[in-house]
């Protein structure tokens, strides 16, 4: 005469193990996750407010790509440049929450924070009005490229290699290569001038 399975606990022992195996690939999935934000938090937020965000829309953004991280592993899709991928998310959800606000880059707030974020070793007032007066330069000669050789600047800026900026702001190779040079060369006319 043959026991019904439930007498010998099989599905809640095979209940138990398949929770004890969820929950350890979540753990380690969440570990994952924790350390790809503490380590690209403040670069992405960077590169998100280089955008013309507020820094209540960069903190956001950041929190929903690494939510969708957490959801990408969960699912087991490929970890392959996971920091391109990472970068990838936030540039399409910044431009889609600037689109949504309707509103044009305002590099104010970004140039604050990256301002203030600037260890000041108090130069002399002389020096001080030198380097603002080259900062203003600077920072008019990157508000007058167009916006895709900025993205492309921020994005080196954060360490990202040629071929994740392509594939990023979906523009080919060539492309990145001719506008990096092309960014780059305007910026140092503009520091001699």
């Amino acid at each position: 005469m043959a026991l019904p399975e439930s007498q010998f606990g099989f599905p809640s022992v095979l209940a138990r193990t398949a929770d004890a195996e969820s929950e350890a690939a979540c753990s380690e999935t969440e570990t994952e996750v924790i350390q790809l934000f503490d380590e690209y938090r403040s670069r992405l937020l960077r590169y998100v407010l280089s955008i013309g965000l507020t820094a209540a829309h960069g903190e956001e953004i950041v929190q929903d790509v690494f939510l969708a991280l957490f959801r990408h592993l969960r699912l087991g899709r490929p970890k392959d440049n996971l920091r391109g991928w990472i970068f990838r998310v936030a540039h399409n959800l910044a431009l889609k929450t600037r689109m949504n606000e309707q509103t044009r880059p305002d590099r104010v707030e970004f140039n604050e924070i990256v301002a203030a974020a600037q260890v000041d070793p108090q130069p002399n007032p002389e020096q001080q009005l030198a380097s603002g007066q080259r900062q203003s330069r600077l920072m008019a000669t990157m508000r007058a490229l167009p916006e895709r050789d900025q993205y492309c600047l921020h994005l080196r800026a954060e360490g990202l290699r040629y071929r994740e900026i392509a594939e990023i702001l979906e523009m080919s190779l060539g492309a990145v290569s001719i506008s990096l040079s092309r960014s780059l060369a305007r910026l140092e006319r503009a520091d001699r001038g």
